[in-house]
């Protein structure tokens, strides 16, 4: 399953209609009130039915773009995902996949700038208890600003770390659910 909410966006009212459902009885919400409930259901529901996560998650002005929190909003709205139940998806592998257009990580001017990835591994790590993998890709903005020429070679090496890691995290993704396919195969 995939889900770009990038190309796709959610509703913007979504997460507050979906909010004002939550303690109402069905029969006492608004049509809107359903439309946003099922919406959620049905992310909950992909998110089950997911044996494993890729999120590639932009930095935008230094924070979380707005789809990927609508998303993430939205979804902690249905009742199988708020912070009060355990997580359903516990211990399933996740990646984190980062592209910053400039440079965040330790030593650089802007270390500390990137307010999203702290967030993203609270709700993944913290909230839902994902196995999770970041992979980062910055730089991705010097082969267009002439102002960051002086990056280009960094930022080539670092997209070719990034390649190389994915590479990498795909393989062991593949090992690990080839192993527990087989294991639930060998208990059938």
């Amino acid at each position: 399953m995939r889900r770009d909410v990038g190309l796709s966006p959610l509703p913007a009212t979504a997460w507050a209609l979906a909010v004002q459902a939550g303690p109402k009885a069905p029969s006492e919400r608004t049509t809107e009130e359903v439309e946003a409930a099922a919406l959620a259901t049905e992310l909950a529901d992909e998110m089950l039915a997911a044996d494993a996560f890729v999120f590639s998650v932009p930095l935008y002005n230094y924070a979380v773009s707005q789809h990927a929190k609508a998303w993430i909003d939205l979804l902690v709205t249905e009742p199988r995902f708020t912070v009060k139940v355990p997580s359903p998806i516990s211990k399933r592998p996740a990646y984190l996949i980062s592209a910053r257009g400039g440079a965040y990580g330790p030593g650089m001017p802007k270390e500390g700038w990137d307010h999203a990835t702290p967030w993203l591994r609270r709700i993944f790590e913290d909230n839902w208890g994902l196995d999770l993998q970041l992979i980062d890709v910055e730089l991705t903005l010097a082969d267009v600003n002439p102002a960051m020429a002086s990056l280009r070679d960094l930022a080539a090496s670092n997209l070719k770390e990034a390649h190389a890691a994915a590479k990498q995290a795909g393989e062991r993704l593949a090992a690990r659910l080839t192993k527990a396919l087989a294991s639930e195969l060998g208990q059938a």
